[in-house]
């Protein structure tokens, strides 16, 4: 849906869960980790690579103005360099306008751009291609400078970039680059922080003002990783900010790293979505190890990347994130509470499980194929209606109609294996929601 049609502003909810347009309706955050879009994508590339997600459904790409992959010493594909001399407070206006017409581009197709003003080894090296640049002083500038640039626009600002703050200068230095950018916006844009990976930006900024939400990475270290854990954590700090997961494991990316560990793909990419979201996420960002490199046959792949990136835009993992938002639109989601109690015992561990605050219904994540029974008192209603989510196809299967009752056996289609993976859905019958439309 375009901006002409609903706000390009984002707040917070009124309960601090999750987000909303301006004007209150809830915004399903589903983002695509883009970092290296502005730095190395043509306007006919940055075209193609929008329309693409876009038409997946997704509602933020993130992306960096000070780019990781050399980004101050490599030039874009128009031969500018985002800076003069390397001084954050000396930009080079045409390196600019190229970003300037990617995120406009992103906003005439209903995308926000979550904007990164810069990847974190400028101001903490640790690893990467560097060099430090920012200092309190300039950051503030900088950020200063860049929300002005930005603050018509749909934007959500992303602080920080996968470094650790490890000194109190790289608090302040990302504190006065968030105060400088919210002395510009006000209170129209959101801002957060994407730390290093098993990380989150609660352990710093959670108190910060300037944090409208928490975001962690859960990283690329190991499959059935329990990033659900990072989400309650964070959901249940206070003061409450909405949590979402910035950087899970990548599709196709190698597990830690080693290629003989084999390759996380599209099970991987929705186990870690359907773990977050039913505890707790305001929503969920998808990664391609291909893709935020935008990785080509011409270029040094970063940490075994393989697949052309126009070729990995035909990875199932993202048409199927596209489904999960489709799933969870078309009930009143933003209702949905974590509730492990409605859950019993199962052999296999991590089937998780919301229950909507007023009873209306329930999503159970079933990551293997097993057999669970469901405490159903909490539901509302005398006659509940139940069915299964294939999160792979978007197909729907109806079981069926049945009275109220305390408890009730599932068994989920087809064996039980790793990624045999459903999402049980039982309805309060009396509310009539309708079935997901999941044609992408």
């Amino acid at each position: 849906m375009s901006f002409s049609e609903k706000s390009k502003h984002l707040k917070v909810s009124t309960n601090k869960r999750f987000l909303t347009y301006s004007n209150g309706e809830p915004f399903f955050y589903l983002g695509d980790t883009a970092w290296e879009l502005f730095h190395r994508l043509t306007r006919d590339e940055a075209d193609l690579y929008l329309q693409d997600r876009a038409s997946k459904g997704f509602t933020v790409i993130q992306a960096v103005a000070l780019a990781e992959l050399d980004g101050l010493t490599v030039s874009n594909p128009y031969g500018e360099f985002p800076l003069i001399n390397n001084d954050p407070t000396k930009v080079n206006e045409k390196y600019f306008e190229h970003v300037d017409y990617v995120i406009q581009k992103a906003a005439s197709l209903g995308l926000f751009t979550g904007l990164l003003p810069t990847w974190g080894d400028k101001w903490n090296k640790k690893w990467g291609a560097g060099p430090e640049i920012f200092t309190v002083e300039n950051a503030r500038i900088y950020g200063t400078w860049i929300a002005n640039r930005y603050k018509e626009y749909p934007i959500i600002w992303i602080l920080g970039g996968d470094r650790p703050i490890e000194t109190e200068n790289h608090k302040e230095v990302i504190c006065a680059m968030a105060n400088g950018i919210r002395n510009v916006i006000g209170n129209t844009q959101l801002i957060t922080f994407h730390p290093m990976g098993d990380h989150t930006s609660s352990e710093v900024f959670h108190n910060d003002l300037w944090l409208d939400f928490n975001m962690f990475q859960s990283g690329h270290v190991a499959r059935d990783l329990p990033n659900y854990k990072f989400t309650l954590n964070d959901y249940h700090k206070t003061p409450t900010k909405p949590v979402l997961d910035g950087e899970p494991r990548y599709e196709d990316h190698p597990v830690n790293w080693r290629i003989e560990n084999g390759y996380f793909d599209d099970f991987d990419v929705r186990q870690a979505a359907y773990w977050s979201m039913l505890s707790g996420a305001c929503g969920h960002t998808y990664g391609n190890q291909n893709i935020w490199q935008f990785w080509q046959k011409d270029r040094k792949p970063i940490s075994e990347a393989h697949t052309p990136w126009k070729d990995a835009l035909k990875h199932p993992g993202a048409t199927q994130l596209g489904y999960m938002r489709q799933l969870f639109e078309s009930r009143p989601w933003q209702l949905a509470l974590p509730d492990q109690i409605i859950v019993s015992a199962s052999k296999n561990n991590h089937v998780k499980a919301a229950l909507a605050s007023d009873g209306s219904f329930a999503f159970v994540y079933i990551p293997n194929g097993e057999t669970i029974e469901i405490n159903l008192s909490r539901l509302s209603g005398q006659q509940l209606f139940a069915w299964w989510f294939n999160p792979k196809t978007g197909v729907t299967t109806i079981i069926g109609k049945f009275s109220g009752q305390n408890y009730k056996t599932f068994k989920a289609p087809g064996e039980q294996f790793r990624g045999n993976d459903w999402v049980l859905v039982v309805d309060d019958s009396s509310k009539f929601f309708q079935m997901p439309d999941t044609k992408i």
